[in-house]
């Protein structure tokens, strides 16, 4: 540095300062000459650009890449043409385009750097609700769908005679939702939320029976074979008595009984149809499938869940289940295409799940706690993350914690058993319904029993390394819990050295067990995923500013704008709208809208 400054000149220093020994210090600064700085960048409020080291090398830092935006701005002037509506911009108060992209860059005052943020976090949301909003409207407009105008048999004698407890208040008004949605001639496409426990199921078959009930088959699909084998035994068993035909198809079924299965299904002899991925295979179709269930939407790729909506020459009715909750600034970007029904209402009775934190320390004091439980005659659940050791990875594994757990409750007295994706799915399923079947008490395992799983005689639920799991997976687990009348916990292990997200999660965890509060957490914390792609979490690439976990008001704000413009103009065929019609062209094109079935 002393080879480049010169005695006696005028430098403009560029960092930030901090105090060291009582004295103001300018960490790594960035320097120019004032001559420089005249010429140069003039806003009071400097850019910074994200280099690298590399480029950096090459001369391409921040300062670099700010000399050259400048240089290329003022080409831009009068030539970036506006995209949104003059109304949209007057109501709003919003910037036009081309100002805000300068002011973005090169602000002269703060407040315009602000305005300029507000309009393009603005238009990046209201252009993505506009789309979503406008595929439902197609749907609504030109989608057609099978009516079940009858309310027969099958669904008055499971109601009246089958029905295994009294529905909640949010499950007859989510049932009502649904009933409206079947009659109307339109294929239902509706996201069905509710928290774990929260009684989606029986409303789904119930959904099931309404089809059944106008001559159409169903169909659910379930994201692992040990969830399809438990929806399908749960599902016979309530409809025992009402002669339905019910079959199971997984990858595991034999070959004899899959050509028999295709057979029932292309006859109409088969009602309902309950699997895993197997069910997407071009060798099943149906003779007429008129609902599609989808549980746990969130496992399965969107292209799985397109193959689904394809088996019927008229899309059958769609309804998608999840026991993740979904934000609400989320649900209205992610599925703003989508009618959303929440129950938001556990059975009575339900205790909530005690949780707390212990560190590795506490490992005697957890063991007596165990031994305490079974002795009450209840089972324990305890995940790991891993299967086998990682030389990267030093957090407990599955094989080392089941050998220290069958160590430390040893046969005759204690039965422990092991489940992991590694097993062939016959011995998988034995182990499970081992344990479902009250054989052992002790069920180590990898969060291939995350998702829907039911004992109600399991009472506690241990998450091995803990902190290094997501929030959503955590109040998974936790809700493989809780299902029975006595009181249930969910002890979360972690190590003492956790980071800052590490310990926001053991915390969000133990104050609370409202999946929706915890789901506004992990997406603070996760980010929203891809909008419109396959990506499950991180930045979405089609939101350069804009924060789904931070900005809903103004999501709130671009989506009443959007659906305003559309009730006047669906097609945007008014001049006025010509200028935005042609941008969304250009902006799509060559993209796949997996929105559309998801």
């Amino acid at each position: 540095m002393k080879t480049s400054l010169k005695v006696g000149e005028k430098y403009v220093v560029f960092a930030k300062p901090n105090v060291y020994r009582n004295s103001i210090n300018l960490v790594h600064p960035e320097m120019e000459t004032q001559i420089e700085f005249k010429n140069g960048v003039q806003s009071k409020l400097q850019p910074v650009y994200h280099s690298t080291e590399k480029l950096t090398r090459f001369s391409l830092g921040s300062k670099t890449i700010a000399r050259l935006v400048k240089t290329l701005i003022p080409q831009l002037n009068g030539k970036l043409q506006e995209n949104l509506p003059t109304n949209i911009i007057e109501v709003n108060n919003l910037l036009d385009r081309e100002s805000a992209l300068m002011n973005i860059h090169f602000p002269m005052s703060t407040e315009l750097l602000n305005r300029a943020i507000h309009r393009i976090k603005f238009e990046e949301l209201f252009l993505i609700q506009l789309e979503l909003l406008k595929l439902k409207l197609v749907n609504l407009e030109k989608s057609r769908g099978f009516v079940f105008g009858e309310v027969g048999d099958y669904f008055t004698t499971f109601y009246e005679q089958k029905l295994p407890f009294e529905l909640t208040g949010a499950q007859k008004r989510v049932l009502k939702e649904i009933r409206r949605d079947l009659k109307r001639g339109k294929q239902m496409n509706r996201l069905l939320q509710g928290d774990v426990g929260s009684g989606k199921t029986i409303v789904a078959l119930m959904t099931i029976l309404l089809a059944l009930d106008n001559g159409f088959q169903a169909a659910l699909m379930a994201p692992t074979e040990i969830l399809a084998i438990q929806r399908f035994t749960g599902i016979k068993e309530l409809l025992e008595g009402l002669g339905l035909e019910v079959e199971l198809l997984t990858g595991s079924v034999k070959t004899a009984k899959r050509r028999e299965i295709h057979e029932k299904l292309e006859s109409g002899e088969l009602h309902i149809l309950i699997g895993t991925h197997a069910l997407i295979e071009d060798k099943v179709k149906f003779k007429n499938l008129g609902i599609s269930i989808i549980d746990e939407q969130h496992r399965f790729g969107v292209a799985q869940r397109a193959k689904l909506y394809k088996k019927n020459t008229i899309p059958p009715h769609v309804l998608i289940m999840t026991a993740t909750p979904i934000p609400r600034t989320l649900a209205m970007t992610l599925y703003g295409d989508l009618d959303v029904s929440i129950i938001d209402e556990l059975p009575p009775g339900r205790k909530d799940i005690q949780t707390s934190h212990w560190y590795e320390n506490k490992r005697l004091r957890l063991f007596g706690f165990m031994e305490a439980e079974i002795a009450k005659g209840r089972q324990i659940y305890i995940v790991y993350p891993l299967i086998e050791e990682s030389e990267k990875l030093d957090y407990a594994t599955l094989e080392e914690g089941y050998q220290h757990i069958f160590g430390r409750f040893p046969a005759p007295k204690y039965k422990v058993s092991i489940v992991h994706g590694k097993m062939k799915p016959d011995v998988k399923a034995f182990e499970m319904n081992r344990f479902v079947n009250g054989e052992t008490d002790i069920m180590v395992s990898t969060t291939v029993i995350e998702v829907g799983v039911n004992v109600p005689n399991a009472s506690v639920m241990i998450i091995e390394s803990a902190e290094r799991f997501g929030l959503s997976q955590l109040h998974q687990l936790r809700g493989r819990v809780g299902r029975g009348a006595e009181q249930s916990y969910c002890l979360l292990m972690t190590g003492s050295k956790l980071s800052a997200d590490g310990r926001l999660r053991m915390k969000t965890m133990t104050s609370t067990n409202d999946g929706f509060q915890i789901a506004e957490v992990d997406l603070k914390l996760r980010g929203p995923g891809d909008l419109r792609g396959t990506q499950q979490s991180g930045t979405p690439i089609n939101l350069r500013l804009a924060n789904l976990a931070t900005d809903g008001e103004l999501i709130e704000q671009a989506r009443t704008a959007a659906w305003n413009l559309l009730e006047s103009d669906s097609s945007l065929v008014k001049p006025e709208n010509a200028a935005l019609l042609s941008f969304m062209k250009t902006r799509n094109r060559g993209k796949t809208n997996w929105s559309r079935i998801s």
